[in-house]
């Protein structure tokens, strides 16, 4: 006998349309009745505050600070660049030729003049060729006298007269040559100068590749000086320089008189060299100069201090006062002093510029203007009262 699974009545549709119509009728009603809240939830009531916006902030209380106007001010404008002392000459002493010194005539660290004999090597074998030479000269000299007797008188052709003059002119020209071949064998100072510390001694084999001494020319003395590019326009033969040197305690004065007429390619700099008297010798080459150059005056230079710059990661900039408020300019600066920048571009004579309680203000930040402030252009109470918020 077979059983029969009951199964499970389906839902008649009269009920779901009931149900389904209850809801359409709920919707409606909420419509029309303007609720803002489905029926049978409940959600919390919106306040005041979540409806209406927040209230401004109140107002931001005026920060202190002191300020400058700028104004045009003359700029001595200065570079300070590094330099080298050269001496005016100098030079390695060396023989001209090779043998042997048989005197030294020099000392170290003595001051020696142009001319002056230094080492003279020996030349024996020179001086008995010359003295050779010179007797054959003479004798040369005597036969072609008798030769143009006798060539005038016609008894001998002009041949053998002109034969003899001509052994007597070589005879002569061979006497200068051991002269010049002798002078070679001395060594003399080329210049006024100092002689430094010698290499050889008496009895020293000399080649011309030997170093025998230095000597130096110091009184004036020269500063090679390296400057960038951008001032090879602006400097001048003729210009005034001072210098310090590790070891003494004043500057020193120098000019410049004469430019390297290019720029080096590698270094995009270009050399200066100026001179400086140095009569007791003190200065010697080879020392480190701290150079400072002038480069002019500009009589329309606009100034602020340094401590009014805010340097950024991409440029500097400074605050003003703008109808009460500090605003932020981006500036570009040139020449700087000991405590004083030059604006080259985003300033304009007038300005008002924040120079303390930087760190207090952004822009847009009320300030109060103090009448103390420090440096250039102090402000008047016309200023303080026409910046003042």
């Amino acid at each position: 006998m077979k059983r029969h699974h009951a199964r499970p009545s389906a839902r008649p549709p009269l009920a779901v349309g009931c149900r389904l119509g209850c809801f359409l009728l709920t919707a409606l009603l909420w419509g029309a009745c303007g609720s803002s809240e489905p029926p049978g939830l409940d959600l919390p009531e919106r306040t005041s505050e979540q409806t209406e916006p927040k209230p401004p902030p109140p107002d931001t209380p005026s920060v202190a600070v002191e300020a400058i106007r700028i104004a045009h001010r003359q700029l001595d404008e200065e570079v300070v660049l590094t330099g080298e002392l050269r001496a005016a000459e100098s030079v390695s002493l060396r023989a001209e030729t090779a043998g042997r010194a048989i005197t030294v005539d020099f000392e170290e660290g003595q001051f020696v003049r142009a001319g002056q004999l230094m080492v003279k090597i020996n030349d024996a074998g020179l001086v008995a060729e010359r003295k050779r030479t010179a007797l054959r000269r003479d004798l040369a000299a005597q036969r072609e006298q008798r030769l143009g007797k006798l060539v005038t008188e016609g008894t001998i052709s002009q041949d053998l007269y002109d034969e003899a003059a001509n052994e007597l002119a070589v005879l002569e020209a061979d006497l200068e040559l051991f002269g010049v071949r002798i002078a070679e064998t001395e060594v003399r100072a080329p210049f006024d100068g100092v002689v430094g510390l010698r290499s050889i001694s008496v009895g020293s084999y000399l080649t011309p590749q030997t170093a025998i001494a230095t000597i130096q020319a110091l009184d004036p003395i020269k500063i090679d000086v390296t400057a960038a590019e951008r001032y090879a326009g602006r400097i001048r033969v003729g210009e005034p320089l001072r210098f310090t040197v590790a070891g003494f305690d004043r500057p020193f004065t120098a000019k410049v008189y004469a430019v390297e007429p290019r720029i080096d390619s590698e270094s995009r700099t270009i050399q200066v060299r100026a001179q400086a008297a140095n009569p007791g010798h003190r200065l010697l080459p080879g020392s480190f100069a701290k150079v400072r150059l002038s480069l002019g005056a500009q009589t329309e230079a606009l100034m602020v201090p340094s401590i009014a710059l805010v340097p950024g990661v991409n440029a500097t900039s400074v605050f003003v006062v703008e109808d009460g408020k500090a605003a932020e300019r981006v500036v570009r600066t040139g020449t700087r002093t000991a405590s004083d920048v030059e604006i080259l571009d985003g300033l304009s004579v007038g300005d008002q510029v924040i120079v303390t309680g930087i760190q207090s203000v952004r822009s847009g930040t009320p300030v109060l203007i103090s009448p103390s402030a420090p440096g250039i252009g102090t402000l008047t109470a016309a200023d303080i009262a026409g910046a003042a918020p």
